[in-house]
């Protein structure tokens, strides 16, 4: 199973091979990054660390085989000891609430990898971060991440607009 590693700076490489190789794949279920995202990717970088450094959010990787993603040569998301088979975050922490976000390469989807980490993130939410809820949202026709917020304990909140699409919005209150 993959491990969840807190954002590191030598993440940056098999981050930039992971959204490229599956931006077709998350923009038919969520608004798409755009080309700027990929363009000034090294600088957007820099300030989700810089953002993390704050405790403002907590970005977070999973990755594969030994847990260690190192810098170097990258080729389909792969790097030295792992590769990077999604992201969960945890952005702007207010008042011990945080909103969650993850994605989930398509290679690796249907293997309940978005349940564990999910599951995991909110156990790090709580002990770690100190916080005392996560919210999340998603499109509607988004049946895989609606099945995730509810197989762990996320709950509907109401209805939102997403980049022009209808969504939903969700809580879970942290023990």
């Amino acid at each position: 199973m993959p491990e969840l590693q807190l954002l590191r700076l030598d993440h940056a490489p098999a981050i930039l091979a992971f959204e490229r190789d599956n931006r077709a794949y998350f923009a038919a279920s969520i608004p798409d990054r755009g080309d700027a995202y990929f363009t000034d990717f090294a600088a957007l970088h820099a300030e989700r660390l810089a953002e993390q450094a704050t405790g403002l959010c907590y970005f977070h990787v999973l990755v594969t085989d030994d847990g260690e993603v190192a810098g170097g040569e990258v080729a389909g998301g792969e790097a030295a000891g792992g590769e990077v088979v999604g992201r969960v975050n945890l952005v702007d922490v207010e008042d011990g609430v945080a909103e969650l976000g993850y994605r989930i390469a398509e290679k690796a989807a249907g293997k309940g990898l978005a349940t564990d980490a999910v599951r995991q993130i909110c156990v790090l939410a709580a002990e770690t971060y100190g916080l005392s809820a996560l919210c999340a949202k998603t499109t509607d026709d988004n049946t895989a991440s609606h099945a995730v917020l509810t197989r762990t304990g996320f709950v509907t909140t109401g209805a939102i607009d997403l980049g022009g699409r209808p969504g939903t919005t969700y809580i879970r209150t942290l023990s």
